[in-house]
């Protein structure tokens, strides 16, 4: 591995493209330190001592939340329309059409579209993440209505900004660097935590104690990320069998063979996405509330709040539950999408046994169903993985959360197919063997 990185140097437009991925990522961190206007810096550091919703949150916005800094939203907003897109495009006939006919066209017109849905989306999360932190009392000025509106607007109107500026940086790295943009983003955000969160993990109260808990969650957090690789890289190889086409005298397309890679996890960690969304909708909604001045408002507001604290048992259940039916979905979303039976019919392609059509739609469904159950388990199971890690060790202490470690080692892995593709071009012997 160490061999091919210095074979990557050597090369320089590869070179290039690495320097050019840092560079970004260096900017990104710095963007993160610049804490907006009006912020109590104490405040915000109890508040997010205080309230895991917020440090969930803080997770997708690549750790720019808990410094409430100009790009506190991070690409979360946008990975919400991009997902808003995707399950749009099969109900939508326009977008559909696009999807199937348009070409390149068709695509960056949807992903015209996505930016369009991203702005107001970052908007109206900019300012629920505002309004409940000024209920906290860490914005000190807040309210479209009154005498502090322009400094909300400027508030609200500068975080979107940030999501927009990530957003075309991650682009740009896409375009120009090393990986998918916005993930290498995200990344960039969890692992610059990594030496505060082992700071908080190793310091301990009584010795052995303390030992058997750091050295417990180092083994459990290596196990996990073995676990994430294999079934991030596991999938079911369906052979597929292209039939003889001869046109007069000579052979037009021969009878070759090739495999369907059916992958065990097709949805990655858009369904951990989704039950944090759902499962943190209401606690944000209500927070705006557990000020109220109606009694009967305020404590409904407050037990929605207390409820959405991820320290109880059932808290937990449906949140594994939520997972495992998200994965399902999207994977059925993903699948359709793809057409797998309809162009291996047009293409002449069929399954060994199975007939062309109809059947060979049933049959990968079929198969489909099966894996994803595993899939969909593995997930639900690294989502609470945490929590449980807590009621075994005692501990509020874990050394990088579930959906960090599942961005973390996407985001590795894809990397480095990628930067393999274009050592393999040069010849040269990259990651993968």
């Amino acid at each position: 591995m160490l061999q091919a990185l210095v074979n990557a140097w050597r090369i320089p437009d590869l070179r290039r493209k690495i320097l050019f991925t840092l560079g970004m990522l260096v900017i990104f961190r710095m963007l993160a330190q610049i804490t907006l206007p009006g912020i109590d810096i104490e405040a915000l550091r109890r508040v997010f001592e205080e309230n895991q919703v917020l440090n969930l949150l803080n997770v997708f916005s690549g750790g720019t939340l808990s410094t409430f800094s100009v790009v506190a939203m991070g690409v979360y907003p946008y990975i919400t329309a991009s997902i808003i897109m995707q399950l749009l495009v099969p109900i939508v006939p326009r977008l559909t059409e696009l999807s199937r006919e348009g070409g390149e066209a068709g695509r960056n017109k949807i992903n015209r579209y996505t930016h369009y849905l991203t702005v107001p989306l970052a908007a109206l999360q900019g300012y629920g993440q505002a309004s409940l932190l000024y209920s906290n009392q860490v914005i000190r000025e807040f309210g479209l209505f009154g005498p502090a509106w322009l400094t909300t607007l400027a508030l609200i109107t500068t975080m979107t900004a940030g999501t927009m500026l990530l957003v075309w940086m991650g682009e740009l790295i896409t375009e120009q660097g090393i990986g998918n943009g916005i993930s290498i983003l995200i990344f960039g955000g969890i692992v610059a935590q990594l030496p505060t969160i082992a700071g908080q993990v190793f310091s301990g109260q009584g010795a052995f104690a303390s030992f058997f808990q750091v050295l417990a969650i180092i083994i459990i957090t290596l196990i996990t990320i073995v676990g994430i690789v294999l079934i991030t890289i596991g999938e079911r190889r369906i052979p597929v069998q292209y039939a003889r086409r001869v046109r007069g005298n000579r052979v037009v397309r021969g009878g070759g063979s090739t495999h369907i890679p059916l992958k065990v996890n097709y949805a990655g960690m858009i369904p951990l996405i989704f039950a944090i969304s759902i499962m943190i909708f209401p606690a944000t909604l209500a927070g705006f509330f557990v000020n109220a001045n109606t009694p009967w408002v305020r404590s409904i507001a407050t037990g929605i709040v207390r409820f959405a604290q991820p320290n109880s048992w059932l808290y937990q259940i449906l949140y594994f539950l939520m997972v495992v039916l998200f994965t399902y979905f999207y994977t059925l979303v993903i699948f359709q999408q793809q057409q797998i039976p309809e162009n291996l019919q047009r293409q002449g392609g069929f399954i060994p046994g199975i007939r062309p059509g109809r059947p060979t739609a049933v049959y990968l469904q079929r198969v489909l169903n099966r894996i994803t159950l595993i899939g969909a388990a593995f997930l639900g199971g690294v989502a609470i993985l945490p929590f449980l890690v807590g009621v075994l060790l005692n501990t509020q202490n874990v050394l990088i959360s579930s959906t960090s470690l599942l961005i973390v080692v996407g985001v590795a892995i894809d990397t480095m197919r990628q930067l393999e593709a274009q050592l393999l071009m040069r010849n040269y012997e990259g990651f993968i063997k």
